[in-house]
């Protein structure tokens, strides 16, 4: 397999089996399009199979997921580049040239690195027959700004319309954020929350409690060791990092009180990570399972149960917190490999006397005789709009005829978790989406079922209680966070008490 640039000597030596950093992206992309893969999934595996250095895997990784995060917006400079409706250029062709497009204008990839590499791609990848084609595209793309790209393709555009071009979200996506926004009062932060979404986030890692030691929590933070021998990062990019840093974010102080920020290089090479006391979570998810733990003083003997634990990041932090505290945890999962996920997720948090993994439907907790709960975590399948920084796929896989779906999924599994809730317990509803339908809307419609034996709890003043910092949610009886706010995911969390 040919290379993305003119052969040198260490290239010979990396021998005939290199698969170059442009080349384990167009994988991913094709896989993501063909095979519904999931991109945080399958490119470490692929970088890892390549034997990418340190510094092409960085490059490989903003690649991919900043190809997938705008591939609207290219979409539409494509079109136009090129004369074509996107539709009918052949799909490899088209993921090459997302690809070089994001080199262009979304990287710091020059010129004639980002087109030559490009055209040579489209030949490795058995497309010989477009290389004159893409070649003459990109060169029309590279002759414009972003800026001049973004006044032809919005032009004759208003409203949602022009920010899903601008934004490349899907208008259906717009409208729902702009409703969630309007529901806090505010209206004039859309534009920011669909640029967070465009930014890669930077890793988070939560220290869990009891385990993660001092020294852990050092070398967390410690810049990555220098690495040798890279090659397409070095060309493509002039020796400068090429990821898009998430600079943006308002505030790189943690927002967990458990929480770190900082880490850089690959998670996997830290201490605490390699050794599970560590582990690589959204600080929104963190505050949404320290919401239940910390809502109130646990009393020993509690038992606690997680609805819907896989893969097992939120159970794992409950085992934790539970394992202080002198309680038990539940750790329920429907699909039998991601039960596997959280039993290893949880394998060295707490022994079988703390935790216990068990499969089946949420659905059929509370079932009568059936022992009750001091703490419940329904962390609820949802669209997953809150996590498109770190799933960008979402925003195009999810449709808007998905949510009636999910609602009711949602609504069944909250009847379940108050079946199942022990007069006195708490219940912490979690969703990683603001889509009002699967927040506000599911909480108004469970009270108006079961108002009779639930109350509602002052959910902003225990994050605010939990969290690190000002986590900037409104007052309420519902949290919504925002990564344009705070840097996390945009969770949701809503705490509620059973009275009888």
């Amino acid at each position: 397999m040919s290379g993305t640039h003119a052969r040198r000597p260490d290239d010979r030596q990396r021998g005939p089996r290199t698969v170059s950093a442009r080349r384990v992206a167009f994988d991913v992309l094709r896989a993501v399009q063909v095979d519904d893969a999931y991109a945080n999934l399958l490119l470490p595996t692929r970088i890892r199979r390549a034997g990418l250095s340190a510094r092409d895997a960085a490059f490989a990784t903003e690649l991919t997921y900043g190809s997938i995060r705008m591939l609207g917006r290219y979409d539409a400079i494509v079109g136009v580049a090129s004369g074509r409706r996107v539709d009918d250029i052949e799909s490899d062709v088209l993921d090459v040239m997302r690809l070089g497009v994001h080199q262009l204008l979304g990287m710091r990839t020059p010129t004639h690195a980002a087109v030559s590499a490009t055209v040579e791609l489209t030949r490795e990848v058995g497309a010989r027959r477009a290389t004159g084609f893409v070649n003459a595209v990109l060169r029309k793309v590279a002759a414009k700004t972003d800026d001049e790209w973004d006044a032809l393709v919005t032009a004759g555009r208003g409203g949602d319309a022009l920010l899903a071009t601008r934004w490349s979200h899907p208008a259906w996506v717009v409208a729902a954020l702009r409703d969630a926004l309007a529901a806090e009062r505010s209206r004039d932060e859309l534009a920011a929350l669909l640029a967070a979404d465009n930014v890669a986030p930077r890793v988070q890692l939560v220290a869990l409690p009891g385990l993660a030691t001092e020294d852990d929590l050092r070398t967390a933070v410690r810049p990555p060791e220098p690495t040798a021998g890279d090659t397409d990062a070095d060309d493509a990019a002039g020796h400068e990092p090429p990821v898009r840093a998430a600079d943006d974010e308002p505030d790189d102080r943690p927002v967990s009180p458990v929480g770190i920020r900082g880490t850089a290089g690959d998670p996997a090479r830290v201490p605490g990570v390699a050794a599970g006391r560590l582990r690589v979570q959204d600080e929104g998810s963190q505050l949404a399972a320290l919401a239940l733990t910390r809502s109130s003083d646990v009393r020993a003997g509690e038992r606690w149960l997680d609805m819907c634990a896989g893969p097992g990041g939120k159970a794992a932090l409950l085992a934790a917190e539970a394992a202080q505290a002198g309680a038990t945890l539940v750790a329920n999962e429907l699909v039998p490999a991601r039960a596997g996920l959280v039993r290893k997720a949880l394998a060295t948090v707490a022994g079988d006397d703390v935790v216990s993994v068990v499969e089946g439907d949420g659905r059929r907790f509370g079932r009568p005789g059936d022992a009750r709960f001091d703490r419940i975590l329904l962390d609820a399948p949802c669209t997953g709009l809150g996590a498109l920084r770190r799933r960008p796929e979402a925003r195009w896989r999810k449709q808007p005829e998905d949510v009636p779906e999910l609602a009711a999924l949602q609504a069944e599994l909250l009847d379940a978790a108050v079946r199942a809730l022990a007069p006195g317990g708490t219940l912490a509803y979690v969703t990683c989406s603001p889509h009002l339908a699967e927040t506000r809307g599911q909480v108004d419609a469970l009270m108006a079922r079961h108002g009779d034996v639930l109350e509602q709890l002052d959910t902003a003043g225990v994050v605010r209680a939990v969290a690190a910092r000002d986590p900037q949610v409104a007052d309420g009886r519902t949290v919504q966070l925002w990564p344009h706010r705070i840097g996390t995911d945009a969770m949701f969390v809503a705490l509620f008490r059973r009275t009888a």
